[in-house]
């Protein structure tokens, strides 16, 4: 039976040199891409997770031929693809497993002119509407069905037509979706109020080297030219950006001396200065970042000397992705903040194991938080808790480490999801985290 919990040992101070995985949501969306040419696509730097290995296996169950080349680089051709298989009852069970599973949409329709996905799962943080991935596939001629008594999703389409979209919200897989579905659709496609984080970006490139014409790359406003078809490439998922910010806050946490290396700076946006508003130092070294141990940081107050507020916003906003993580480590900061996570409306109900834990939060309603710091005169006590979501499971692991009595973390599956071998690679440094099953 696999392990179900991390046990954590508190009072721990990690030393030394940790590299990131590549980036899990610009991993998912640039391996859906594969499906988009019959020509072989080589793509590095991809992580070791579970929401990614899953769609991997989805791929293989539709007839793309997958060769793995190296510890985190595998080769795709889509040349062979099976379209009874991904109408299946078994794929159907399969992509219903990870949220990502919606990303297969476009290039299945874009290319073969159908698509079939049962509602995806994934993280249980609020809802997440899928309405712009169809109704911009809709815009560029495909029939949408919904049928509700077997919560599946059909697409058909013979050929998509290019066309002026207007984004009814800045979605980074809506905009994925449709920038892959307009690749191969006939005439001029213009997406306005699109995102623009470093991930869209990535996918937008890949599909210029394929052979894509796109125009507007890193701005809210992309136009698009379809091609009859695409060819083969190779490309290198970033360095995961969640992962380092969790990086930076589990250091500050801690009191531990660490270096993220080869972080992609210019891709990392604001993420460094806010948590340098938490107090956080950190030394820039050419392209890795330096964390020093501290023994106190301060939360910094506005200009007027009012509360610090933090809140996520499309980028280049800071990411949802890492409003846990900012939570956690401001509880042992000197000062208080103001969390106000906008985007989802369930990623602050974790705060009650914090509490449990012995932080002072004050959870004002589903999306703010206040946080008052404790200034380190009051170690976090450890307990017994189970990991909601991804972020919010790496958020209790840093707490756990920098708690004075071990805890035990539930649910782990879900790390798991988005973190590569977080306890193999943090006990290098000095963490003492075991995979028990209870």
């Amino acid at each position: 039976m696999s392990a179900t919990a991390f046990r954590v040992q508190g009072n721990t101070t990690l030393k030394g040199d940790i590299y990131p995985q590549g980036a899990k949501n610009e991993a998912l969306q640039i391996v859906s891409a594969v499906l988009l040419t019959s020509e072989k696509v080589t793509i590095h730097n991809v992580p070791d997770i579970v929401d990614v290995n899953l769609l991997i296996n989805l791929l293989k169950g539709l007839g793309v031929k997958v060769t793995k080349d190296g510890a985190d680089t595998f080769t795709f051709q889509a040349d062979d693809i099976d379209l009874e298989y991904f109408a299946s009852d078994a794929y159907q069970q399969d992509a219903k497993k990870i949220r990502g599973s919606v990303m297969l949409l476009g290039p299945l329709l874009a290319r073969f002119g159908k698509a079939f996905l049962p509602k995806p799962g994934g993280d249980k943080i609020g809802r997440r509407r899928l309405d712009t991935h169809f109704h911009g596939f809709q815009e560029l001629g495909a029939e949408f069905k919904y049928e509700e008594a077997t919560d599946k999703f059909f697409l058909e389409a013979k050929r998509l037509k290019g066309k002026y979209i207007l984004m009814d919200e800045i979605s980074v897989t809506g905009t994925a979706n449709i920038v892959m579905a307009a690749v191969l659709a006939e005439g001029t496609t213009t997406i306005y109020n699109a995102a623009c984080e470093p991930y869209l970006q990535q996918i937008c490139k890949m599909l210029v080297r394929m052979g894509a014409k796109i125009q507007g790359i890193g701005s809210n406003l992309l136009t698009i030219e379809g091609e009859e078809k695409l060819g083969g490439t190779e490309h290198r998922v970033l360095p995961d950006m969640i992962e380092i910010g969790s990086f930076i806050g589990l250091a500050a946490m801690t009191q531990s001396e660490l270096t993220i290396k080869n972080v992609s700076l210019p891709d990392l946006g604001n993420i460094p200065s806010v948590f340098q508003k938490l107090g956080i130092q950190m030394d820039f070294r050419g392209d890795d970042i330096h964390i020093p141990a501290q023994d106190l940081y301060e939360i910094q107050t506005f200009i007027d000397g009012s509360i610090l507020t933090i809140y996520d916003a499309p980028w280049p906003g800071f990411t949802p992705d890492l409003m846990s993580i900012v939570l956690v480590v401001a509880t042992q900061a000197r000062g208080s903040i103001l969390i106000h996570q906008k985007m989802f409306e369930s990623r602050l109900f974790f705060v009650d194991k914090l509490i449990d834990m012995g932080a002072q939060i004050i959870l004002c309603d589903p999306h703010r938080a206040t946080v008052i710091g404790l200034e380190r005169k009051y170690k976090l006590r450890g307990i017994e808790m189970s990991s909601p979501d991804i972020r919010a499971g790496v958020a209790l692991l840093i707490a756990a480490l920098s708690a004075n009595t071990p805890s035990i973390i539930h649910n782990i599956n879900q790390i798991d999801r988005g973190y590569q071998n977080i306890d193999g690679r943090l006990n290098a440094l000095g963490a003492q985290i075991e995979r028990i099953t209870l």
